[in-house]
């Protein structure tokens, strides 16, 4: 495509190959709207292209006539484009969508694999299931495997998240939180009986408060979006803030539509 590199080079081509069509009529403004750039671009764009010789004009007005060099120059250009809208084209029918999922045993490639979904994580083996995909490569088990082709539906049920809002530092912190509050709701799980599979915390008073229960720290970092992401692949999340970072919780579940909970976790 060197051909088009040259600032200006495509509207050439397309000035050019609207004056091939031997329009008397044509004006610069009927250009001007079917390239949709300004009549002055026109106008600087014709007089360059009589200045190379491959139009001609009277006082550089229409009737604009194309000449013989200016229709070389067409169908050199016109060969160039094809053939690079034709190596385009042939790329896009050799492409393929490749999605990434862990072997549940040892996998060859075109083996027609079911999908699933477990903790979060997208597994594939060569058990029928609702979504199914093709083996781009070998693997083993264990090991990521590339698929394509990928048909049906994963069977995966949206997650739930908890938010338990405790105090800031300045209102006593882990001092004036409800330890015990907090530890019945991680062992009840969510509203609907669920268990809770992660544990988020935002806040360092919410890191103390986990770290004294013994629990886990699974989502820290960019909390609220992590917690509606896992959500989506099904997992239940239960999400200690501090104060007002609640609401960065509510808008990012909100928007992802995912259910929620919101619970006073002082004393």
């Amino acid at each position: 495509m060197k051909t088009f590199k040259k600032r200006g080079a495509l509207t050439h081509f397309q000035i050019l190959s609207e004056i091939s069509k031997q329009d008397p009529h044509l004006k610069q403004k009927d250009l001007a709207d079917k390239l949709g750039i300004t009549i002055q671009a026109v106008s600087e764009n014709i007089k360059t292209l009589i200045e190379l010789g491959y139009i001609t004009s009277k006082d550089g007005r229409s009737p604009y006539k194309i000449t013989q060099e200016g229709i070389d120059k067409v169908k050199k250009d016109a060969i160039t484009l094809r053939k690079y809208s034709d190596s385009v084209l042939e790329t896009m029918n050799h492409y393929k969508t490749i999605w990434p999922a862990i072997a549940k045993e040892n996998l060859e490639k075109d083996d027609i694999v079911g999908l699933y979904m477990d903790d979060g994580v997208l597994y594939a083996h060569k058990k029928e299931e609702n979504a199914t995909g093709i083996v781009l490569d070998d693997a083993e088990e264990g090991m990521d495997v590339a698929l394509t082709n990928l048909t049906g539906i994963i069977d995966m049920t949206v997650g739930e998240v908890t938010v338990i809002i405790v105090p800031t530092i300045k209102e006593g912190g882990s001092k004036v939180c409800d330890i015990d509050l907090i530890k019945n709701v991680y062992e009840k799980g969510t509203n609907s009986g669920e268990k809770i599979d992660k544990i988020a915390v935002a806040g360092t008073v919410s890191r103390a408060i986990v770290k004294k229960l013994g629990l886990p720290i699974d989502i820290e970092y960019a909390a609220p979006q992590a917690s509606a992401n896992a959500a989506r692949k099904g997992l239940n999340v239960l999400a200690i803030c501090v104060g007002d970072m609640g609401k960065a919780f509510t808008r990012e579940l909100e928007k992802e539509k995912i259910k929620f909970n919101i619970i006073d976790g002082g004393k």
